[in-house]
């Protein structure tokens, strides 16, 4: 059972996160709201999201899993304006979702969860973790996005760079410590990421949101930040790309 109305922002803050990962998604639900794990299908990243029911208008569920095809949920979304409130429901008997915005119904049939599994998170014991403004983020991104398709991050008890060169070009953005809200290093860590899982990672947060960053040297990065009114949290793993020597 699942009988829940939400926000039309907060919905699709959720549907882009996610989707820069996959397209179909296994959602667990429980009482306490919503939780989901996703892999991408090249096995390169990896999103954890948790949604509590007081991100919700009012929210009702059992314990179950449900499959979700987000194309569609973010197709239904274009037909809502921002502010405008969402109802999700469950038709147990037709194992179909049903929303409702603004007169406008749809009903889609869920996805067999079957062949969807759970990931499991690794936990990774990372040598520097820092927390960063999203502006700071976003404005990396866009000058590397200039020169390459790679995007370095370098941090250490000074501070925290990102670093994009390709050819002649180079596009570097520092930060030293006192413009972090957070700094924990006592070493040196640098590794290079895949710049466009790393853009569309970062695409939905707004200049203000803190977000938490941890970094080794050749490891995954581990980007977490909050949404939905620090109702949500979402987790990002993306996998390096080692360069050969």
């Amino acid at each position: 059972m699942l009988h829940a109305k939400i926000k039309s922002d907060i919905l699709r803050d959720l549907v882009d996160i996610v989707g820069t990962i996959v397209d179909e998604v296994k959602m667990n639900l429980s009482e306490d709201g919503i939780g989901l794990k996703a892999v991408d299908p090249a096995h390169v990243a990896m999103v954890d999201l948790k949604l509590s029911k007081e991100a919700f208008e009012s929210f009702e569920a059992d314990q179950m899993e449900i499959g979700i095809n987000l194309n569609k949920i973010e197709q239904f979304l274009k037909l809502s304006s921002s502010g405008e409130i969402v109802t999700l429901e469950h038709v147990e008997d037709e194992n179909r979702l049903v929303l409702e915005v603004d007169n406008i119904t749809q009903k889609m049939p869920l996805l067999d969860t079957a062949g969807m599994t759970d990931p499991s998170v690794p936990q990774l014991d990372l040598p520097v973790n820092l927390i960063v403004k999203g502006k700071h983020l976003l404005k990396g991104v866009k000058a590397s996005q200039n020169i390459s398709d790679h995007i370095a991050l370098s941090a250490g008890p000074d501070g925290f760079e990102i670093f994009s060169e390709e050819d002649e070009d180079m596009v570097r953005l520092s930060l030293s410590k006192d413009k972090l809200e957070e700094l924990n290093a006592n070493e040196e860590a640098s590794s290079l990421f895949a710049l466009d899982y790393f853009s569309s990672m970062i695409k939905s947060v707004s200049n203000d949101v803190p977000i938490k960053i941890d970094i080794g040297s050749d490891y995954p990065v581990v980007l977490q930040f909050a949404f939905a009114g620090d109702n949500g949290d979402v987790k990002f793993l993306l996998a390096p790309r080692i360069e050969s020597s």
